[in-house]
């Protein structure tokens, strides 16, 4: 599937990750629908992919709210009279460890943190690509579902909620893409190691190089490489039902 004119849903598309791939696609064509929760960064969002000579729109939704996200899918297929992609890359972090015991005093992750990065990283996933997908077989689109998974996924000390919703991010991709394919819908996941992102650039400086010094390549990945690498699934018609991991070679 070629980029050009197609329409892309990209949620957590106002920073991070999302802005990357959505500046990356626009340069290739594409019309762009993103999706976050902050009004003010969404519209700078929108304004560089409109830059590049393409249409895109704002959406305020909130993934883990189902009537949002219905009523977002539904605009955003009114709004351009087609859907063609989407990327589930909203997510939020909670870190903490299960149990923790420091100077006699125990502390333990909370149902709250649990359930936050479940509710957002991984029930926002399933609510995005069920309507999405519902939308594509109702307008009869062919497409691509791209899910941010995370090298996490196999386990990471201090995030048992969120390697939790990566490893349920990463199989719920290999079922749907078995159940999609029939209507011409591929869905496949990346699973990204660390990467340069405001999140991890404010880390504190020993921590950030203990990070680095662990990864092969010694360095941390950079968003276009996960831009492109979004843009070569959704460009790759026989790619669907995958992990493809970026990680400069690092294995949690």
């Amino acid at each position: 599937m070629q980029l050009t004119d197609k329409v892309i849903i990209i949620t957590g598309g106002c920073q991070g990750l999302g802005r990357s791939m959505a500046e990356y696609f626009a340069g290739l064509g594409a019309k762009l629908a993103l999706v976050d929760l902050n009004q003010e960064k969404l519209d700078d969002a929108v304004a560089a992919c409109q830059a590049k000579g393409v249409e895109a729109r704002a959406y305020l939704c909130n993934v883990a709210n189902e009537e949002q996200v219905t009523h977002m899918v539904a605009r955003v297929a009114d709004d351009f009279g087609a859907i063609h992609g989407l990327v589930n890359n909203a997510g939020i972090l909670r870190d903490g460890l299960l149990v923790k015991v420091k100077d006699g005093e125990m502390t333990r992750m909370s149902l709250a943190q649990w359930q936050a990065v479940i509710d957002v990283n991984l029930t926002g996933v399933f609510l995005c690509t069920r309507e999405v997908a519902a939308k594509m077989i109702e307008l009869k689109n062919s497409g691509t579902i791209i899910n941010i998974s995370s090298i996490s996924r196999a386990g990471n000390v201090g995030q048992t909620n969120y390697s939790a919703a990566k490893a349920g991010v990463a199989a719920a991709t290999v079922t749907w893409a078995k159940e999609l394919a029939r209507y011409g819908i591929r869905v496949a996941g990346i699973a990204p190691g660390f990467i340069e992102t405001e999140m991890t650039l404010s880390m504190k400086p020993e921590a950030l190089e203990k990070m680095t010094s662990g990864i092969p390549l010694k360095r941390m990945g950079k968003p276009d490489e996960i831009a492109h690498s979004a843009a070569y699934i959704f460009e790759n018609d026989y790619y669907t039902g995958r992990i493809l991991e970026l990680d400069g070679g690092m294995r949690i």
